[in-house]
Formats: C-alpha cells, structure tokens, sequence
C-alpha cells in the first residue's frame, strides 16, 4: 500500500540570484515529509527532525541501553520518477478532440490506470506538471520571448488526475508554471494540495523520511550552465542533512535524443558536488543514462502524458529508485527502468510488454542505439 503522507513546511530557502528566470523569484519553501499509517485527518505537523532522534533519557536519567543481540531492520525506501505530464490543452481550448474537452466525461484514474500498480506500491512518485490548473475565466497569458511561445490550461479539477494515479509529488519548476502569470500559479499548486499531492515550486527542494533515512529532493530549472549555482548551493547546504540527494531539472534542447554538451558538464558537476541522482526533463523525448562517478544521470525522461499534443514519440520510461535499509542507515542503492508507450491508449501511458519494443528502449538508453525505437 502507498505510504501516507504528512506535510511539514520547512524554513529552508535557496538563495537564487538568477535574474533571467523571473519564476525562481517567490518561490515556496522546502517542505518535509514524514511517512505515517495514519489518515491525513487525524495526523499532526510533523517535529523537527533534531527532535524525532533525539535519544531521550529514561526515567532513571540514564541513556537506554541498545540491544546488541537484536536481529538487524531492514526497511526501502522506493520511488518512481516520471517526466513531462501535460493535463491541458493549448490556450485552454476545449474544443473538439482537445485534452480539456476529452477530460470532461473521461474519469480522472483512466489516465494512469495502466500504472496504478506500480506507482501504488511504492513510497512516493514523482511528475512535472507542464501546465496551469485554474478555474478563472480567460486568464491572460504571459508574455514569452522567441518567435512562437505556448500555453497550457485546464480546470482545476484535473489536478485530481495525480492523485487518482498515486502521484504524490509534483514539480512545478518549469517553463510552463508561469503561463498564465503567479496568480494562476498558485492556484495550480492549491488544486494540487486540494488533489492530496506536494506541488514543488521553482527552486525548492523536500525532504522524505523512512525509517530514518533522508532524501533531499531539488527541483529545479536549469536552462543554461548560469542556473548551476543554486543547485550546487543546495547541494552543499544539504551534504549533512540528506542520506541521498536528488537534482530532479527542468531544461535542455527539445526533441533531441543527445543531451547537450553543457549539460552533460552541468550534470557532471553536480556529481562532483555530492549529488546522488540526476533526472532530467524538458526535452519531450528519451535521452540516454550515464554512470557518471558511480551515480547515475538520466539526461532526459521524455514526455510521460503530453496532452497537448495527439501524437508524440510514443517511447517514455519510469525510472524506479530503491534504497536498501538496515538499522535505520542507507545500506544499498539500485534501479529499474520500466519502458513504456506514452499513448497505449489515447493519453494514456503503458507499460511496454512486447520484448523487442522493450529492449531497444533499454539498449537506447544504454547508448547503443540512436533512437529508442
């Protein structure tokens, strides 16, 4: 069964000075999320952290003996990392065949029913949101720069599709957060809320706890080597809190299956300074893994449920993080990749059974194909 979850805003800001990206500029605060069994109605903000494992004294003033003679824990912590989800149509259209129009009489677990099982099983999931959820009438677009920019709404009634398809955790660190300006922002990260997941702003990062390991989650965008400061600021301001810290980025050249130079550098800098996974997205289409320095880096996790569009490369992936625990300390580290079709059915995603289909995928994202199909 998923892990509940409870929500504790932490007071822990990244300092951005990135003054080409408008949208880092009021961003939320991390947030820090504790496991529980209990319904979210009956749970309390969670403690501090310092507080949770501090070795109380006993009632004789003494510290607790340890049993040295106790069978060892053992406990995972899993995640699935998907990328690109856009549950809107261009400029809010609902007209016919458009994803706003389809979305009215279409339930909202249809879109991930197909992977329900495995996101349900896991602790948490993670997806970027590539549009704005808001129930205001013609919100007013913002202005783009290049010669031709896009917009993506729906109602917030959609941000239940995350929920329904056991995504909790959302990252709204993108190109498409700003659409329709900060208002429309933050009414997409109160639906989500509303919808039961964590929407992510731009810049922030989370902490997830289980079994007394901490996973540091960034996310971030990243469209040029200058947005490599803030996330190796966190990446220091985090080297001892975190027993695993992710950079899940935003940013690369669209609709290519070869990351960009710089970002390959980027990427191996973040290694460098202590990150221990790299997942990108923004591309719109798969991009190869590298073994950087024993931590893995996927370049570009392709589209995942692009309502946008009828037709995409219809080749994307989960990538399935697990982290071994004994005694309440992070002992191993391993990955899955599930291939999948982002259209099995029309918006949505499946698993991909047919093993040729699926083992190009993989040999792609190994580097031994050009293209993953």
């Amino acid at each position: 069964m998923k892990t509940r979850l409870s929500h504790l805003l932490l007071g822990i800001t990244l300092s951005l000075s990135l003054s080409a990206c408008s949208a880092l500029r009021d961003a939320w605060e991390p947030t820090r999320l504790f496991v529980s069994d209990k319904p979210l109605s009956e749970q309390t903000l969670a403690v501090p952290v310092a507080a949770m494992i501090a070795d109380e004294p006993n009632d004789a003033g003494s510290r607790p003996v340890p049993l040295t003679d106790a069978p060892p824990e053992y406990d995972q912590i899993i995640m699935n990392f998907v990328g690109d989800v856009m549950l809107a149509a261009e400029n809010g259209d609902d007209g016919f065949w458009s994803f706003n129009l389809f979305a009215y009489d279409t339930p909202t677990d249809y879109y991930f029913e197909k992977m329900l099982p495995q996101f349900s099983a896991d602790d948490w999931t993670v997806a970027n949101c590539e549009n704005v959820f808001t129930d205001r009438e013609n919100p007013t677009p913002t202005e783009k720069q290049g010669d031709y920019g896009y917009w993506y709404y729906s109602g917030t009634e959609n941000a239940k599709i995350f929920s329904a398809g056991s995504v909790e955790i959302v990252s709204l660190a993108n190109n498409h957060a700003l659409d329709y300006g900060y208002e429309c922002r933050d009414d997409t990260a109160a639906a989500l809320t509303d919808a039961g997941c964590t929407p992510i702003l731009e810049g922030r990062s989370i902490m997830l706890e289980k079994s007394g390991v901490t996973v540091g989650l960034l996310c971030i965008s990243m469209y040029s080597e200058y947005y490599l400061t803030p996330i190796l600021a966190w990446l220091e301001e985090n080297r001892d809190t975190c027993d695993f810290r992710i950079v899940y980025y935003h940013g690369g050249m669209e609709r290519v299956h070869e990351p960009d130079a710089w970002r390959v550098r980027a990427s191996h800098a973040m290694v460098d300074a202590g990150a221990d996974l790299v997942l990108g997205n923004h591309p719109h289409v798969l991009q190869p893994i590298e073994e950087y320095n024993g931590k893995t880096i996927v370049y570009s996790l392709g589209n995942f449920l692009f309502g946008g569009s009828h037709t995409c490369e219809n080749r994307t992936m989960v990538y399935t993080l697990t982290l071994d625990i004994t005694d309440h300390k992070l002992t191993g580290v391993s990955d899955t990749i599930t291939p999948c079709y982002c259209y099995g059915e029309l918006w949505q995603p499946t698993p991909i059974e047919n093993e040729e289909e699926k083992s190009r995928v993989l040999s792609f994202l190994a580097g031994e194909r050009e293209k993953p199909y």
